[in-house]
């Protein structure tokens, strides 16, 4: 049997939230997962994107979320560690991971190419690069993935302060990994949750710029992630409009037929699949406590990006809205979300508040601190605004 499918069986199907606190009367948050929320954009990327599909299971390595992106066809994973190889590769026999974490351990390097078949590397450095030269020694089918620096504003999370290296150094990089046998290719990564495509063009053309000067043409080439979820106070572009900036910025290079083009979505990929309900444990004067929070699965509102939210309707609440300080359920202040939240003035003890999009990073980044810890999965038919 399909492992997709198979897994699938094994999660309690519900029609609505609404359903799922009917049935199980939950004191503990609830993830109630949308996999048609998941195959939809999948098959967008799928449809759209001109190259290749990686899923960064950074973003949600929950197996619902690889299983469902793989029976909408996604095949090819961006992994960061040697976990998430195992894990990939474990579970998804045919499918393809890929190495694109910057910094690895000699260890990491010498399992991932060895037991489970990687041949696609990360480096944004000299150091990483005589690292891997050292492990690996048959380098025929093995690609080097330089990685470039791009600084762009319009991006919430920026990452090349931490990764990436200059076009001079990148030139060298690749020039050194041709000498020393190596296949290459040439990366680059916008920042996460990037609000308009300039970024992709942009990071193009520091492609070429390597290129042009590497004495030989790449294999692939690798615009990264940043592709952005919809938040109440963050919206891009909608998603066709970035495959268009990514092939307006192709077209200006001169690749080879038989260069392939990759990406690496995680946060678009999930962001929607998935919500959570929380329960009100306490409703302390214009304080609301939660049994769910920052030490839990609400890293997002911990820092940029605002969840939808809204009641699960299990009776009539006010129509009159406050605003009102959220805790989160452990014993620390620092448990408390960076903004005020407007719900029904009547909110009390018992009530259920469902998150949206908490898909991304929610379920990857939760802790186990003071013994709290959301771990329910149902799927769910409806969607949110429903």
């Amino acid at each position: 049997m399909d492992t997709a499918v198979s897994y699938h069986q094994s999660l309690k199907t519900y029609r609505s939230p609404e359903e799922v606190v009917s049935v199980l009367q939950p004191s503990y948050p609830v993830f109630c997962v949308r996999p048609h929320k998941i195959r939809a954009i999948a098959r967008q990327f799928l449809e759209g994107f001109p190259g290749e599909v990686l899923y960064a299971v950074k973003c949600n390595p929950e197996a619902h979320i690889l299983d469902t992106l793989y029976a909408a066809g996604i095949r090819h994973f961006d992994t960061a560690s040697l976990a998430e190889v195992s894990l990939v590769a474990d579970r998804l026999a045919d499918a393809k991971t890929y190495f694109m974490h910057p910094v690895k351990s000699r260890e990491a390097i010498h399992q991932s190419y060895q037991q489970y078949g990687v041949r696609h590397f990360v480096v944004d450095h000299v150091s990483e690069l005589e690292k891997i030269s050292e492990i690996v020694a048959d380098r025929d089918d093995v690609v080097i993935v330089v990685r470039l620096a791009i600084h762009y504003d319009g991006a919430v999370y920026e990452l090349s302060s931490k990764f990436g290296a200059t076009v001079e150094e990148a030139i060298t990089l690749v020039q050194k990994a041709i000498h020393k046998g190596f296949r290459y290719g040439v990366a680059f990564h916008v920042g996460s949750q990037c609000l308009d495509g300039d970024g992709f063009v942009q990071g193009l053309e520091l492609v070429d710029q390597v290129i042009n000067q590497a004495g030989e043409s790449p294999v692939c080439v690798d615009v990264g992630g940043g592709f952005p979820g919809e938040y109440t106070n963050s919206q891009g572009q909608v998603m066709g409009q970035y495959f268009e900036s990514i092939r307006y910025g192709l077209q200006k290079l001169s690749l080879p037929e038989d260069c392939r083009v990759l990406c690496e979505p995680g946060r678009a990929l999930c962001v929607d699949g998935e919500s959570l309900i929380t329960q009100v444990h306490l409703r302390k004067n214009n304080a609301v406590y939660l049994n769910d929070g920052m030490y839990g699965s609400f890293i997002e509102e911990k820092y940029k990006l605002h969840l939808p939210v809204r009641m699960v309707s299990t009776r009539r609440f006010s129509e009159q809205k406050k605003e009102f300080t959220i805790y989160g359920p452990t014993c620390d202040s620092l448990d408390i979300f960076p903004r005020t939240i407007s719900l029904p003035e009547d909110v009390q003890e018992g009530d259920w508040i469902e998150f949206d999009r908490i898909g991304a990073y929610g379920a990857a980044c939760r802790t186990h601190f003071n013994g709290f810890f959301a771990d329910t999965f149902v799927a769910v038919e409806n969607d949110f605004d429903d």
